[in-house]
């Protein structure tokens, strides 16, 4: 069904086409018709794995940054996901970068974008994710009609994440306190949360990714999350996701921060600023780049940070998963979760189903 719709939503704008695929899941999600089919369509049986003191009905998750701001979670659990990650999340509102600032490179199967983390901000979300939450047990206190009709019959045991990062606005010296205040936010509706200093689209963010300052970034934030799991008498793992361009030593420097942080897993990698080999015209736009090219870089850095960790905190492979081959391998180079995102563009919603059935 996807290769009859891919021509058409190729034909539109990347950001616009990804609004529509968004908002088409989000409607899902409200109507139980549309959300049974789709359960249906895209079933898959459980392979559990356990991953930071969590389970996982299977290893393969959706990587943050398609759904931002947390309106179609409903829909995406009927994806067949383990996990998905919503965000990544400001604490306030803001645009984002100026468009256009999505290109797709068809030619390369990638895509580049500058979005600069665009979002209705942490209050949204949260309201979001608590209905999200509400729904999901079946309560009656759900904040709309929809939520209400449409209760699910049991959990859907999909394990979500929430992607934090700063406001554009905020310099890096006092980034922490975005990071605290998202912590706090989040903590009640997250089954995990993943502290984004990685994407090359806000301005200095990757600064925060060198030792002293990710040092003193992930020990406040650690602090911060013993008050939460205090408070909510629950477990609240907490990841780190890297960028693919950090020379071996500076990432090398950076897990053994996030180590001895105690933070409870790394996430390799985000996009990539690299161009090599490229084909398409829209080579030469900034940008993070995903997709096909980036498989080999995020492979090459997520057999680095699985020697580096040693066993010590369980790693996540993002970046250039496009179809279950890609899968294997990094699940056989020590990967405990992968995590698509560019690769549905590409291969559509039956990718999961896909690489699930043939692990």
């Amino acid at each position: 069904m996807y290769n009859l719709l891919r021509p058409l939503l190729f034909r539109l704008e990347p950001e616009q086409a990804h609004a529509l695929t968004v908002q088409a899941l989000r409607l899902a999600g409200y109507v139980p018709p549309a959300r049974w089919i789709l359960n249906l369509l895209f079933y898959t049986k459980p392979k559990p794995v356990q991953v930071f003191g969590l389970t996982f009905k299977n290893p393969i998750g959706l990587a943050a940054g398609y759904d931002k701001d947390g309106v179609a979670v409903r829909g995406l659990s009927s994806l067949g996901f383990g996990h998905v990650e919503v965000g990544t999340v400001t604490p306030l509102a803001q645009e984002g970068n100026p468009k256009p600032r999505v290109f797709r490179l068809v030619e390369d199967e990638a895509v580049i974008n500058r979005m600069g983390f665009p979002g209705l901000g942490a209050a949204y979300v949260e309201k979001q994710l608590r209905s999200y939450r509400l729904w999901e047990t079946g309560s009656s206190l759900a904040g709309d009609w929809f939520s209400r009709i449409s209760k699910p019959k049991k959990r859907s045991n999909m394990i979500l994440g929430v992607n934090l990062g700063k406001n554009k606005s905020t310099p890096n010296e006092e980034a922490v306190l975005d990071y605290l205040a998202l912590a706090q936010n989040f903590s009640p509706y997250a089954d995990y949360l993943t502290i984004n200093i990685s994407s090359p689209n806000t301005v200095g963010l990757r600064q925060l990714q060198g030792k002293q300052a990710l040092e003193g970034l992930l020990v406040q934030i650690h602090e911060q999350r013993k008050l939460e799991e205090a408070d909510l008498q629950k477990r609240l793992p907490i990841l780190v996701k890297l960028a693919p361009d950090l020379s071996d030593a500076e990432l090398d420097d950076a897990i053994e921060v996030i180590v001895n942080s105690k933070m409870d897993g790394v996430i390799v990698t985000n996009t990539t600023l690299a161009r090599e080999g490229l084909r398409s015209d829209s080579r030469g736009e900034t940008g993070g780049l995903s997709g096909s090219p980036l498989r080999v870089r995020s492979e090459a850095v997520l057999r680095q940070t699985v020697k580096r960790v040693n066993g010590q905190v369980p790693v996540v492979s993002a970046g250039g998963v496009m179809n279950p081959d890609d899968v294997k391998r990094r699940l056989d180079d020590g990967a405990a979760l992968v995590q698509v995102y560019t690769g549905l563009i590409y291969r559509g919603p039956a990718l999961v189903q896909q690489i699930v059935k043939s692990l």
